[in-house]
């Protein structure tokens, strides 16, 4: 116990931060200003089926809206008692599209994205008071994909991701939807539209250092938004354009594209990596490649007068049957003169596993890798959104706790609690959603990791000096996943609810959990007990 105790302090010590608990199912790190306490769960008895996505909360009933991808249903949570929270009734959204896909709440108006028929047709954004009853529905773009009010309700934005179908025959523009809410959820209609578009959009009119994924498509067909944050002061919003390792900047009320923020990339020859999924244990070194930072989820805040945007830098690729840009770095030919060693590093035990980027790295276009690029960031990171300088990132600090609190399930997938190391090969614990809460005068970042599960929450207060302060994984792996033993699994969605809106009159945190379709909910704690 001397020996473990000794190794969990050096560790602390290397990465700047503290270990003080550990439990069966649950792992505690960091600082210990705050802890994650379970309090109650709602289940759907539903497998691997996304059967609890997005989550968001409405004060004013103290009830939680859930995207339930597999019923193609709104489910809404009564959560007055937190410990048993129960469902009260399901909205089915059969007659708007074929699949829900996020919710948002501001007073009493829920707003639900749904696909059309197929991904490539138009959705539609409908909206619902606090008892599911319609109120009015208009059509977006292809693939609405995320949904959000600005803090006041006077507008509402849709992300239209516009992905293509599986032969690239078609696809549709990437779009954002900002739509004028002041005559009201039930009276808003077309007219109050207003579509932020790429299509004018050249070449030449873009950062040079933005990335098109497919390299022969239009940048409006190519550029896929993902994900909302609007700014504290409801006139900004950021916008993530996960593929194309970027952020686009939006004004709301003019509905017009300010710019494009290319994120660029990290290098794992700093920022050390688990790069196998064949090696037999964990092997975090670093590595001759380059990651590309791809984040899902975006929130904003504001200090001292500066805004900035957090990202969770899950990553993603394009992977259809007429095209996929995906590789592994044993499968391609290196250049001897970038990489010397490269017989040593394609093996499997070394980089031969890792998935990389086709369509990025031959500098000199003559058929070998120059560079390798890698999917995703395996971090979250701190922009100043009015410098576009990324002022914080969390380097290589998630699998390096993980290796250490919790090296017998390391890097795990999310559908298999007998999966060690699986995901090492591709984006590791791969950090998905993010949200941003105020508990006892301080700010704190919480990340779900939508793999190995898990929420790392970060104190932000300073937002270039962040700690990591706990990590809580309500996940059971003496479980078995499938017969719903194995508690929470694949956190997707976060919503955080200040002290003075919760029915506890604490903080809470509500995670929706993909794979094992639970709502989860946390009360966000004094770390001491």
């Amino acid at each position: 116990m001397f020996r473990l105790a000794l190794f969990l302090s050096v560790i602390g010590a290397i990465v700047g931060v503290g270990i003080w608990a550990l439990s069966q199912n649950s792992i505690l790190a960091g600082t210990g200003e705050v802890r994650l306490v379970p309090l109650g769960t709602y289940e759907t008895r539903s497998f691997n089926q996304s059967g609890s996505e997005g989550v968001a909360y409405d004060a004013v009933r103290q009830r939680v809206f859930v995207v339930n991808a597999e019923a193609n249903s709104l489910d809404i949570l009564d959560i007055t008692q937190p410990v048993t929270p129960r469902k009260v009734a399901e909205v089915s959204l059969d007659d708007y599209g074929s699949g829900v896909n996020a919710v948002a709440v501001n007073g009493e108006t829920v707003a639900v994205v749904v696909e059309g028929s197929s991904k490539q047709a138009l959705g539609q954004v409908v909206f619902f008071d606090l008892d599911g009853n319609e109120l009015s529905s208009l059509f977006v773009g292809s693939l609405p994909d995320h949904v959000a009010f600005t803090p006041d309700g006077r507008f509402v934005l849709v992300a239209n991701e516009g992905e293509p179908n599986d032969a690239y025959t078609l696809d549709p523009e990437g779009s954002i939807t900002v739509i004028n809410m002041q005559a009201g959820a039930a009276e808003v209609s077309i007219n109050d539209v207003r579509t932020v578009r790429f299509s004018g959009l050249a070449i030449a009119d873009l950062p040079p250092d933005l990335r098109i994924a497919k390299p022969d498509a239009a940048p409006a067909n190519d550029l896929e938004p993902e994900y909302i944050a609007v700014a504290p002061g409801g006139t900004t919003a950021y916008v993530t354009l996960q593929e194309n390792n970027a952020v686009a900047i939006l004004d709301i009320p003019s509905a017009t594209l300010k710019r494009i923020v290319p994120l660029g990339f990290k290098s794992f020859q700093i920022d050390p990596i688990d790069a196998s999924d064949k090696d037999g244990k964990i092997n975090i070194r670093t590595w001759p490649v380059f990651g590309m930072y791809q984040p899902d989820a975006i929130a904003a805040f504001e200090d001292e007068g500066t805004l900035y945007f957090a990202i969770a830098n899950e990553g993603d690729s394009r992977d259809y049957e007429a095209f996929s840009e995906e590789a592994r770095v044993g499968e391609l030919t290196l250049d001897p003169a970038a990489f010397p060693e490269a017989e040593d590093l394609q093996l499997d035990r070394n980089l031969g596993r890792l998935k990389v980027a086709t369509t990025l790295g031959d500098v000199d276009n003559d058929g070998d890798y120059d560079a390798l690029y890698a999917f995703g960031g395996r971090s979250f990171s701190i922009w100043d959104a009015d410098s576009d300088e990324m002022v914080f990132d969390s380097a290589s600090q998630f699998e390096r706790f993980l290796a250490v609190l919790s090296p017998d399930t390391f890097n795990s997938t999310n559908e298999s609690n007998k999966s060690f190391d699986d995901r090492s090969d591709d984006k590791g614990p791969e950090p998905e959603g993010i949200v941003i809460g105020v508990v006892n005068d301080k700010r704190y970042a919480f990340i779900g990791l939508e793999r190995i599960g898990g929420v790392m929450v970060y104190d932000i207060s300073n937002p270039r000096e962040p700690e990591l302060t706990t990590y809580f994984n309500r996940r059971n792996f003496d479980g078995e996943p499938e017969s719903f033993t194995a508690d929470d699994l694949g956190p997707e969605g976060l919503a955080f609810v200040p002290a003075d809106q919760s029915p506890t009159g604490e903080a809470l945190l509500i995670v929706g959990n993909e794979i094992s379709g639970t709502t989860s909910i946390f009360a966000v704690r004094a770390g001491e007990e």
